[in-house]
């Protein structure tokens, strides 16, 4: 297995400037592979795989990646940028976290109680003294109603060597009428259970006094939350950014919840971001103030959308690694690793 490593620009000190003096780069994370571990195609009757959501189980890497069917074009009009666009929910396994094997669909579009399903994140929550699997993913209707794409849930079940999908749990939320995405659901130190979510541009926070609080919060809840939307919010994006999104579950750690995130640049491109939460409310410590990973293999430059790394899972190693996984170029599924104790350090340092 090849390693790849990539830097971290000291604060103040662009990317570009430290591949050109790497005399003062401090390595932090690194790309498991000069390949992706999830190839387009790798799947018959499909073409792009990518954007997956990860749940380490009883020692067995779970991928749940959205797997674009095959037969969709790009689109000669207005609209979106191709036709008949349709994916599904595919679960790759592993051992090692680079060697992944195709298991099954978990969710058809269709037929699954979803028009079409995008970029999932799988994660475990308590609530009530349970713990429950919860899948969050982009629920995006079809065209024809106008409906912004929008928070789609589901709880997951594991069953005869694999995840299944607790169909009567299927719910949109959220308010209504606006578009919201890029949910992942986790839980604050006193137990009440933070669902982050994306009303462009920003990443806010909503609390929960419990799962089942948070599945059925109905429109006074998401009224009020929308009447103080500024203080919901976490994060901004940087000056000159586009947007920014939740990426994996956060990750705790003595000093906090880690979240890697998505930053969507001026120029259209995706990095992976990183800041360390507060445990007990959700708002942020510190940030840092360059990408963790930016674009730059081939692979994660060319695509269906050029120049995106797009991450979706994290898993917290006993080597003191941190495990991503992230989309790349709307096309496969790339991987890497970040020390846990420098990546805190460095957050710590500018906190």
């Amino acid at each position: 297995m090849e390693e790849i490593r990539v830097i971290l620009a000291p604060v103040g000190v662009s990317s570009r400037a430290v591949m050109q003096r790497p005399e003062i780069v401090s390595p932090l994370a690194t790309r498991l592979s000069h390949r992706p571990v999830v190839e387009a195609r790798a799947v018959p009757g499909y073409d792009p795989i990518f954007n997956a959501g990860l749940l380490v189980h009883e020692g067995t890497y779970h991928l749940f990646a959205r797997g674009v069917r095959d037969g969709y074009q790009p689109n000669p009009g207005d609209g979106p940028k191709f036709l008949d666009y349709v994916s599904d929910i595919l679960v790759f396994e592993s051992t090692d976290g680079v060697n992944y094997s195709f298991g099954y669909v978990l969710a058809a579009s269709g037929k699954d109680g979803d028009h079409t399903f995008e970029d999932p994140r799988v994660q475990v929550v308590r609530s009530n003294g349970d713990a429950k699997v919860v899948m969050t993913y982009t629920n995006l209707p079809p065209a024809w109603t106008g409906l912004p794409w929008r928070i789609g849930v589901h709880r997951l079940l594991f069953a005869d060597g694999r995840f299944h999908l607790d169909g009567e749990s299927a719910r949109v939320i959220g308010p209504e009428g606006i578009g919201n995405k890029d949910a992942v659901v986790f839980n604050l130190t006193d137990g009440r259970v933070a669902l982050m979510h994306r009303i462009h541009p920003n990443i806010q926070v909503a609390v929960f006094d419990s799962l089942d609080a948070m599945w059925y919060a109905d429109p006074t809840y998401w009224n009020d939350h929308l009447a103080h939307l500024d203080h919901h919010t976490i994060l901004s994006p940087s000056p000159g950014a586009l947007s920014v999104g939740a990426g994996a579950p956060p990750v705790p750690t003595p000093d906090g919840l880690l979240l890697f995130f998505h930053e969507r640049r001026g120029d259209g491109s995706y990095t992976i971001n990183v800041a360390l939460l507060d445990a007990a409310t959700g708002r942020v410590v510190a940030k840092l103030p360059e990408p963790l990973l930016e674009p730059a293999l081939e692979w994660e430059r060319a695509g269906d959308v050029e120049n995106v790394v797009f991450v979706q899972g994290a898993h917290r190693r006993e080597d003191g690694t941190i495990y991503l996984t992230y989309g790349a170029a709307d096309r496969c599924v790339g991987a890497a690793t970040v020390p846990e104790d420098q990546l805190l350090a460095a957050l710590l340092s500018v906190g």
